[in-house]
């Protein structure tokens, strides 16, 4: 385990903002947990979880101690109608997506180059072109900083919602994810619902579902490694049915989703963009020109910009179409997280 103080988070989150935190832990074995929650001083600190810090903006130093995810390993097994897939939390999301095409082993294509680790994806239960995490996860293991112990936690108990799950509450501060299960069945059926996978064949191979997603991902979608930013900012508005009808009525062309009996899902991009916001700055952070749904650090950035910009788009797309804007991205105080609305007051 590598243990660094006053640690440098600039290269760690791909907003590229200049944080930092008391103490740095680079796990790479479960010992080193261990080690970590036997230590006297570190034990008492606040404590943040990271992987590739893609889906985070810290809006001031972290005062307490960062656990940088480095776990690695992949192990499958056949399940008769299926593949188990055991990946531990720190392998790349993208990479683990492109291992299991390679082997033939499909349902993840819909999920290709989101960023960040395998660790993160449960936390959010990551989707993207109507797939999510929670179709095909089995469990979740965990340590739990309190017994010290790894859990096995069924995908039934993780409470996966839209962007949500039980490691955004009760599990935040008191389970590390370690590693996540997956099943891919064999008798694979492609997801074609949204976007351009619509216009695909009747009968799409995974691979074309596969380039597909990565090359719309790529032509919309900024490289961190360029142009800082944490992907997709806010979530697609999940609003009452009355409310979207009326919108359609109004905005023929506004992209609208039923999502369950009485509800629909909007697209945030689509909402800010039409509010015109597509370049709109502030200092040096800004609203993507190609891809409305995504802040970007210009370069030299501060918290507090981007977080004035969110708050800008929030607001701009409440009063044009009474719709409120929740952030995707995880806001990191001094202490643990915080939400929009608590920075500003």
């Amino acid at each position: 385990m590598k243990l660094n103080a006053n640690a440098s988070l600039l290269k760690l989150n791909t907003l590229a903002l200049d944080a930092h935190c008391l103490w740095l832990a680079e796990v790479e074995q479960l010992a080193d947990l261990v080690a970590l929650r036997s230590d006297p001083q570190l034990a008492t600190m606040p404590r943040l979880t990271l992987g590739g810090g893609s889906n985070l903006l810290f809006t001031t130093d972290f005062h307490g101690l960062v656990v940088l995810n480095r776990l690695k390993g992949i192990a499958a097994e056949d399940g008769g109608d299926h593949w188990l897939i055991h990946v531990a939390a720190g392998e790349n999301w993208h990479e683990l997506v492109c291992h299991t095409m390679k082997q033939g082993w499909f349902g993840l294509e819909n999920l290709a180059l989101i960023p960040g680790t395998v660790g993160a994806a449960p936390v959010q239960n990551i989707g993207a072109y109507g797939v999510e995490l929670a179709d095909f996860c089995a469990y979740v293991e965990a340590f739990n900083w309190q017994s010290g112990e790894i859990e096995r936690i069924a995908a039934a108990e993780c409470r996966f919602g839209y962007r949500d799950s039980i490691f955004k509450h009760e599990y935040q501060d008191s389970h590390l994810i370690t590693a996540i299960g997956l099943k891919l069945p064999k008798a694979w059926q492609p997801a074609l619902g949204y976007g351009p996978l619509a216009a695909l064949s009747d009968a799409p191979s995974a691979q074309a579902i596969f380039d597909t997603v990565c090359a719309t991902r790529m032509a919309k979608l900024p490289d961190p490694a360029v142009l800082g930013n944490a992907g997709s900012f806010f979530k697609n508005p999940v609003v009452p049915a009355a409310l979207a009808e009326s919108l359609t009525l109004r905005y023929p062309q506004m992209p609208c989703y039923p999502v369950g009996e009485g509800q629909a899902k909007l697209a945030a991009g689509w909402l800010i963009d039409q509010c015109g916001l597509k370049g709109f700055a502030i200092g040096r952070a800004a609203v993507h020109e190609e891809q409305a749904l995504v802040l970007v650090n210009q370069g030299g950035t501060s918290a507090m910009e981007l977080i004035a910009l969110a708050a800008h788009v929030r607001d701009s797309v409440e009063q044009k179409f009474g719709v409120v804007l929740e952030h995707e991205v995880r806001f990191m105080g001094p202490q643990g997280e915080t939400w929009l609305d608590e920075v500003l007051s």
